[in-house]
């Protein structure tokens, strides 16, 4: 669709729109009002049938692996002991009120943003799209969403536990506070919220009709001029309905700004801890503010930096003149990207369009249909056979799947890439994956820094092909723990620092997947790929068993033609 130029042209294509978009949104209401009540109930009462009927299991579970871990110290765990119930006891009540509110807005919700991404420019019978689109799909994902937190709760919450009582090294040092500290921390964190909550939430007010009134003035400018991400799907309605929600997203930056205003003040008590210092805590109570501000005025692009005060309230990190120096280059440099990105967010935002960035579902669907290619490879190849699937579908042990088949996939994924002349990871064939590209959500943050510097790692060592064979199969058959775990598995190389580091990038490897296992809807894609893998492993089995009993037939009429023709050689 061609952009309209001029403000006639403008005008007119906004006003044709309108009785568009006033029809999209009854159609939408009405489907959520059909709709949103069934799909909020089933999210509503799974959830909580699974927060009740798992509560006593976490209860008992949470105080075993606390008593029992060795990662924090004796006062650390005792103030936990004491303090833990009231958490365990509120959680049915949050996790309740979660689902009911989560299940009206997404019954609500899903059905209205249905109806207008129903009019695509690649959606064929639109008219039939808008009455159906939103309907039975939104009570199928509530479902969705119930295995899934049913998944995180039964599984992903006893991963955690049993992680945190897992025995740590002799030389790790247990995390531990000071008795003599305490009462300074309490302090700080008890001002600190009442503090930091009454003037952050100042903030938020002080700042919500700037919010408002200028993201209005964008969508407005996105919906008249065709500009920015109504460009990509051409949906103007679209872009009616989020000037008609903006409103609530204003009202729910305030109250997430409120909300988190009382964590940011308890944080001073950790600050407290830290520094072994009251008068720093109290610093902090007052630099949290300034923080905040300037976050938001950075959100919003106001103007640099805040007029509020902030003083130091570390001084375990920021001694010596050289690191103040640093610390200078580096509030320079980042003015000048903070410039740079307002430049490009203020007055080109199309030319983000430049850049294709990926996005988290794009990348999730590599993983697992990348997993379900090479599963199938290493069935044919005996590392993966019959008896493993089967444990992971029927007693649950999947841990071999689980984290070592993505574990060997991202292995696969790294040896490519350390061999092309790609900055990122090399996905497929024309599909490359770097930072300015991939996905700006958190975990994919977290996710996608440290391959590149294992992508580097490998990259330096130089692996022979030998290596690279002898590499993929020690991922899945050795536990890679210690360098003697390899002297009888035929690695090429007897350098024992090299093959340190191997093991090293492998189990670092293998904890971002065993994290990754833990995001609920892994178990439920990687279930179905396994039951895929399952059908792959029985057929592979029986054209085995094909064919060695056909080697066996042939073997035996062999042996009695052998033996027919030795004694016809005995009567002669």
């Amino acid at each position: 669709m061609e952009v309209p130029i001029g403000f006639l042209e403008k005008l007119r294509s906004f006003v044709s729109f309108l009785p568009v978009f006033f029809l999209l949104l009854l159609i939408g209401l009405f489907k959520a009002l059909i709709v949103g009540p069934v799909s909020s109930a089933i999210i509503l009462i799974g959830n909580s049938s699974v927060i009740i009927g798992l509560w006593p299991a976490h209860f008992i579970w949470t105080y075993y692996c606390l008593a029992r871990t060795k990662r924090i110290g004796l006062v650390l765990k005792t103030f936990a002991l004491i303090l833990f119930p009231l958490p365990l006891l509120l959680w049915p009540v949050a996790g309740i009120a979660g689902s009911l509110l989560g299940g009206v807005a997404y019954g609500f919700l899903t059905p209205l943003m249905a109806t207008f991404e129903a009019i695509g420019e690649s959606i064929t019978s639109k008219s039939y799209h808008c009455f159906v689109d939103g309907s039975f799909s939104t009570i199928k994902g509530s479902c969705t969403v119930v295995t899934d937190f049913t998944d995180f709760c039964f599984h992903s919450y006893f991963s955690y536990m049993d992680e945190l009582r897992e025995m740590v090294s002799a030389d790790a040092k247990p995390l531990e506070i000071r008795l003599s500290r305490v009462p300074s921390c309490l302090l700080a964190g008890l001002i600190g919220v009442a503090v930091d909550g009454v003037f952050i939430t100042v903030v938020a007010l002080y700042k919500s009709p700037y919010m408002l009134l200028k993201g209005w003035k964008r969508l407005l400018e996105d919906l008249v001029g065709r500009e920015g991400p109504f460009l990509e799907s051409v949906c103007v309605p679209f872009a009616g309905l989020a000037i008609c929600l903006w409103p609530l997203a204003v009202v729910g930056a305030v109250i997430a700004s409120i909300f988190s205003s009382f964590f940011l003040g308890l944080y001073s008590g950790v600050i407290v801890h830290q520094e072994d210092s009251l008068r720093m805590g109290f610093n902090y109570i007052i630099a949290a503010v300034s923080l905040f501000d300037e976050y938001v005025n950075d959100l919003l692009y106001i103007r640099e930096g805040t007029c509020l005060p902030r003083p130091c309230y570390r001084t375990k990190t920021e001694t010596g003149h050289g690191k103040k120096v640093l610390g200078e280059m580096k509030n320079v440099d980042l003015n000048s990207r903070r410039s740079s990105s307002r430049l490009v967010s203020e007055e080109s935002r199309t030319l983000k369009k430049a850049i294709t960035l990926y996005k988290p579902v794009q990348v999730w669907e590599w993983l697992f249909k990348s997993c379900e290619v090479n599963g199938r490879i290493l069935i044919r190849d005996g590392l993966i056979n019959v008896k493993d699937v089967e444990q992971c579908l029927v007693k649950g042990n999947c841990k071999k799947l689980f984290i070592q088949l993505p574990a060997w996939t991202v292995l696969q994924c790294l040896l490519a890439s350390a061999k092309s002349i790609s900055p990122g990871l090399v996905i497929t064939d024309g599909v490359e994956l770097t930072e300015l590209n991939s996905p700006k959500d958190k975990v994919f943050v977290w996710l996608v820094g440290p391959l590149l510097i294992m992508k580097e790692q490998i990259k330096n060592l130089k692996l022979t092909e030998d290596e690279e064979y002898c590499l993929r199969k020690l991922v899945m058959v050795c536990k890679n723990e210690r360098t003697e775990d390899w002297d009888s598995t035929g690695f090429p190389s007897s350098d024992t620092v090299r093959k340190a580091q191997l093991q090293a990038i492998i189990r670092r490897l293998q904890g971002m997947v065993a994290s990754m296992s833990r995001i609920p809807t892994f178990r439920r894609r990687f279930m179905n790929l396994v039951k895929v893998l399952y059908i792959e492993a029985l057929e592979v089995g029986a054209s085995g068993n094909l064919a060695g009993g056909i080697l066996n037939t042939e073997r035996d009429q062999t042996q009695k033609l052998d033996q027919t023709a030795t004694t016809d050689m005995d009567v002669v």
